[in-house]
């Protein structure tokens, strides 16, 4: 198991990899994570709360918890980051 880990957090680099954010979950409100590629966080979409990932570490305290209305990566309705989607379409007021 330590192995293993060793190997996920080598490979996750400034990012996280999808196995890792698979299993991972709030620490406050136990539901999933997504994570958004533009702020390099976690965010909790059951509370509103982005926690950092600081050289590829989660940083899941309670405490590291962020409020994150109206900035970073917001959920559009069809499930896609609207930063990554307005990135896409060339949206100059993102």
């Amino acid at each position: 198991m330590v192995r293993a880990c060793r190997v996920v957090l080598q490979q996750a680099g400034s990012s996280i990899s999808k196995a890792l954010s698979d299993f991972l979950v709030c620490p406050l409100s136990k539901k999933p994570l997504r994570y958004c590629e533009d702020s390099q966080s976690l965010i909790s979409d059951a509370i509103g709360v982005s926690f950092p990932i600081v050289d590829g570490i989660p940083c899941l305290a309670p405490k590291d918890g962020r409020l994150f209305a109206g900035q970073g990566c917001m959920k559009s309705e069809d499930g896609d980051d609207l930063a990554i989607a307005k990135s896409e379409r060339g949206d100059p007021h993102r």
